[in-house]
């Protein structure tokens, strides 16, 4: 019997049933590489869903972007409630690696913004893979740089029961080798606080507060009461006889372990020192030695240091070469180390090139860095997966996309198609206009803001493609300029924004919204009517006829949808495309008049998919921000000031808590937060 729950009123139809059939059927007959061509609107994760209740593995689900990742997270939250759907994203709002450009003599140092929600969803993810075998995990490429060692990770995991003999001293010990850290303030993620004969901590995977409670016994303390604890009212939320507690950082090693793995490092140092005595370099020596043993002690000392992953072939006893661990180490695996899981990669003809590519680009930041004695040999070790590793590391696998790319097509055992859609939608009308001269109107972005305004109208939306990102900000700034409520949305758009966008896009907030290539492939956007693929004859990878079909499915989903391509030259990709979306209509309308079907569009609940991610400091300030912003439009200098002095006052009071919220509102308010540090960075909001 399957551990999945698929819970869902609706049974599988149209193309569906006969999909999820062959697919179960090749999975059976253990088929490595197994291809679902579903046009968009088809509903390739509800049939994927099917599957995985039917064949009740762990399931990776490989996304190519963090914000598909995250729709598709809720879309399995909501398909199997009643089991464990995690999110797996890479941590960091923002990252610059540590590079070395030597033709300028420049050193980047590396520079990071880690998002402590995303942290923590990654640990829950984690722990969820070494504790329960009903888990589906929704991640990014993320999903193959290194992770730290899961044996060690679960290895030195802390149990707490109930009337077992603890003392609390030893206790606090305990989580301080396992990354947590003493504060006398709020608790955060992965911190503890001693409070009289008790002691409270905060574990970097959940929303609570442990609270551990002593007293005395004949053998000596005990543990007398565990208690959950809601981090904002304190309020009782339940008494667990035992917990696991698992360390606060995925890179853990025990004392002895440091010790080995401090000695390799060492005898690594001593002979790329001699290496670059021979060749004559002694600066970069003198570099490397300085860097290198500044970074033995910190480890020694406190079993941690920045840039700690450099040195992890050392700390997981790999050999050079070997492929590092990562998520996908922490996922079932048989006796003889096979993959024991079902993979899925979604978008798979752009997931696919983009892990692909991730290692090259990785090793020649990494070769340069050690050729010039920034970091020693064993830092290439710190890299994501190369393409054949990965493969190796996955179960098997099934690849969705609208667009299935040379990969699929080569390694395919069968290729199922889903094109009928259950809904009856047909694929949206196609009109072909021209750039310079579209109709009546001079250009195609006049004719476009035409047809957006009728759509606007009776209520629908508007997405347009630009083919940069400045393009993409400099036409939102202009349809606001007139009036309208309309927002760009591109990769310098931080991860919860973007999400934030995508979902006051679909409430109405905004009626036009302008992208690049975030807007293609997987997005599910039903209130969706008009798309406008601007400059679609410049050839070239945002007008293939892959990116072509993809975007144009995103008017696949409402009854209303159709898409203007401007072209004043019709590309060999222009006539593929809409020859391909003709033959999907020729398809469905067939199948509508012969089963009596009247197409209707999808109605889908709206979800804040980015909830979740967001800390409980970020909510509070989203709160303040919905109750003040009235006041600071009426008078924003005025308001401002007042905000200041409140600030001011809190901080005389040492309650830097609510000083430190009030700062992140002025920062929201004036657009002077870190998000807005990034040259022509504008505030993605309309214009009221």
């Amino acid at each position: 019997m399957s551990v999945f729950k698929l819970s869902n009123p609706w049974e599988p139809a149209g193309d569906q049933p006969t999909a999820i059939k062959a697919l179960m059927k090749g999975l059976k007959k253990k088929m490595h590489h197994q291809t679902l061509l579903g046009v968009t609107g088809s509903g390739k994760t509800f049939s994927i869903a099917n599957i995985i209740a039917q064949y009740g593995k762990t399931t990776l689900v490989l996304a190519h972007n963090k914000t598909l990742a995250a729709q598709l997270a809720q879309e399995y939250r909501e398909f199997f409630p009643e089991n464990a759907v995690h999110y797996f994203v890479s941590y960091y709002d923002y990252y610059q690696p540590e590079a070395y450009i030597a033709h300028s003599d420049t050193y980047i140092e590396k520079e990071a913004m880690i998002n402590a929600e995303i942290d923590r969803l990654r640990h829950a993810a984690t722990q969820a893979l070494l504790t329960r075998k009903d888990v589906i995990i929704v991640a990014s490429v993320s999903a193959i740089y290194g992770l730290g060692s899961p044996a060690q990770y679960e290895k030195v995991h802390i149990k707490i029961e109930k009337n077992s003999s603890e003392n609390r001293s030893a206790l606090i010990r305990k989580l301080i080798s396992i990354y947590f850290e003493r504060t006398t303030a709020d608790l955060n993620p992965g911190q503890l606080r001693a409070i009289g004969n008790a002691l409270e901590f905060m574990p970097v995977n959940e929303r609570v507060i442990y609270r551990i409670s002593f007293s005395s016994g004949i053998d000596g303390s005990i543990v007398e009461h565990i208690d959950t604890l809601d981090p904002i009212s304190r309020a009782k939320i339940s008494e667990p006889k035992s917990i696991f507690v698992f360390p606060a950082k995925h890179f853990i090693t025990n004392e002895e372990e440091r010790e080995r793995a401090t000695a390799e490092i060492r005898l690594e140092l001593d002979a790329q020192l001699a290496k670059f005595k021979r060749e004559e370099k002694p600066l970069e020596s003198e570099r490397l030695k300085r860097r290198t043993l500044h970074d033995i002690a910190l480890i020694r000392e406190l079993g941690y240091t920045n840039g700690i992953e450099n040195y992890s072939r050392h700390f997981d006893r790999r050999k050079s070469g070997e492929p590092p661990f990562t998520l996908l180490s922490y996922f079932p695996h048989n006796k003889d180390g096979s993959a024991d899981f079902l993979t899925i990669i979604d978008e798979s003809h752009v997931t696919i090139p983009q892990i692909g590519g991730m290692f090259a680009g990785d090793q020649s930041r990494k070769n340069t860095l050690i050729e010039y004695g920034f970091r020693l040999p064993s830092a290439r070790d710190n890299r994501p997966l190369m393409f054949d590793e990965f493969e190796k590391s996955i179960g098997l696998a099934i690849y969705t996309s609208a667009t299935p790319g040379k990969y699929e097509h080569a390694h395919a055992e069968q290729v199922v198609e889903q094109i009928i859609r259950p809904t009856g939608l047909i694929d949206p009308e196609l009109t072909v206009r021209g750039v310079i001269e579209s109709g009546n109107y001079p250009g195609q972005v006049s004719d476009f803001i035409h047809e957006a305004e009728i759509v606007i109208a009776r209520g629908g939306r508007a997405l347009a493609t630009t083919l940069t990102k400045v393009m993409a900000e400099d036409l939102t700034e202009f349809l606001i300029k007139r009036g309208m409520k309309a927002a760009y949305l591109h990769s310098d758009i931080k991860t919860i924004d973007r999400i934030d966008i995508l979902t006051k896009f679909r409430k109405g907030d905004f009626d036009i919204l302008i992208g690049v290539n975030l807007l293609r492939e997987g997005l599910d956007l039903p209130e969706v009517e008009l798309i406008g693929i601007l400059d679609a004859d410049k050839e070239g990878f945002l007008r293939s006829e892959t990116s072509l079909i993809q975007t144009i499915g995103r008017a696949a989903r409402n009854i209303l949808g159709r898409v203007i391509l401007y072209a004043d030259v019709m590309t060999n990709s222009l006539e593929k495309a809409i020859g391909e979306t003709e033959r999907r209509r020729v398809i469905q309308t067939a199948y509508n008049k012969k089963h009596n079907i009247t197409p209707r569009t999808i109605k889908k609940e709206i979800h804040d998919i980015a909830d979740s991610m967001r800390t409980e400091h970020q909510k509070t300030v989203d709160e303040l921000l919905v109750i003040d912003s009235l006041a600071y439009q009426n008078d924003s200098v005025a308001f401002i000031k007042t905000k200041k002095e409140e600030m001011s006052e809190a901080v005389k009071k040492l309650d830097f808590e609510t000083a430190a919220l009030i700062r992140d509102e002025i920062f929201t308010l004036e657009g002077t937060g870190p998000k807005m540090k990034k040259k022509r960075a504008r505030k993605p909001l309309s214009g009221k």
